[in-house]
């Protein structure tokens, strides 16, 4: 049995098929251009795989995706749909997600991106704002890592917001569900923070009609998918003064091109998708304990709900 690996920088994958040869040593690891027998593939790890190509290993029984999200593989049109999916998400990603969000609201909540422009100015302006309890922060998805998150932004003493589509509880954080309960949450929060999955229900969710429910001035943090947002939406309603200012580490097309408005918009900070990048040596071992799991026919914990896209 082997196991083909395609990650994003093929500088890396020689790297990634050593790696996960050591901690696999009972597989054949090949790498995805050099796979050997096809038939003889049984597990893929995998960074957006070309469209198709999973469809080509005939006797596949699982597929490994190198992060959090698995939308780079539903959106293959040829996907096996019976093919089960493990994520990867290690306690690092969840620490990266958080610290990233945390940073972020804070730099909002202080009102930053202003003393920094009045700096630049030269002048000295001394912004007086709010403390955490009274500045309510919503955080759309409730997953691993946004339920991560939002515990921690209630821990430094944020009201805060959740919402996902199903209801669940977290420590900490005021929970709404389904669409009555999303009205509810962004009619309240001054920051909103964006950590959903990308499934045909959110894709375009971050629209001209959700920021015009949410009170004159409110931020956007964007972390989730670039496909969350409408992005000729976000503009006018920064210059309207709807919203106060955006900070976006996805986009739609990344690298964003040259002349994307977003790179000089002044209200716009842009991350180049960083928030929660996978450490390989701790992805490495996750997704070889992960496949060690699976392999002896023991729950994945990472295992996703292929129907519902996460």
């Amino acid at each position: 049995m082997s196991l083909v690996v395609r990650v994003g920088s093929a500088a890396r994958a020689p790297w990634w098929r050593d790696t996960l040869q050591s901690l696999l040593p009972e597989v054949d690891v090949r790498l995805w251009d050099d796979p050997g027998d096809r038939s003889k593939v049984e597990y893929a790890v995998v960074w957006q795989p070309p469209p198709g190509g999973l469809k080509s290993f005939p006797n596949l029984k699982v597929i490994v995706s190198m992060g959090a999200g698995i939308d780079h593989v539903l959106r293959d049109p040829e996907l096996p749909r019976h093919l089960p999916i493990i994520r990867t998400v290690g306690p690092d990603l969840r620490q990266r997600m958080r610290e990233y969000v945390l940073l972020h609201v804070l730099r909002l909540h202080r009102r930053l991106p202003e003393t920094e422009a009045s700096f630049r100015r030269k002048e000295w302006n001394q912004l007086i704002t709010p403390v955490a309890p009274e500045r309510p922060v919503g955080v759309l998805g409730l997953g691993n890592m946004g339920a991560d998150s939002a515990s921690h932004l209630a821990h430094i003493g944020f009201e805060v917001h959740g919402w996902s589509r199903r209801p669940k509880n977290v420590a900490g954080v005021i929970c709404h569900s389904a669409a009555e309960g999303l009205d509810r949450l962004l009619k309240r929060v001054e920051i909103l923070v964006c950590l959903l999955p990308l499934t045909p229900q959110t894709t375009g969710i971050l629209n001209k009609e959700l920021f015009a429910k949410l009170p004159e001035g409110a931020c956007l943090i964007n972390a989730g998918r670039g496909q969350h947002l409408v992005e000729e939406d976000l503009i006018p309603a920064l210059d309207s003064g709807q919203l106060g200012g955006a900070t976006l580490d996805v986009l739609q097309v990344e690298p964003a091109a040259e002349d994307h408005p977003f790179w000089t918009h002044p209200k716009i900070l842009l991350t180049p998708h960083i928030a929660s990048l996978i450490d390989p040596e701790v992805g490495s071992r996750l997704i070889a304990a992960n496949l060690k799991l699976f392999m002896a026919g023991k729950p994945v914990p990472d295992m996703v709900d292929v129907a519902q896209g996460y």
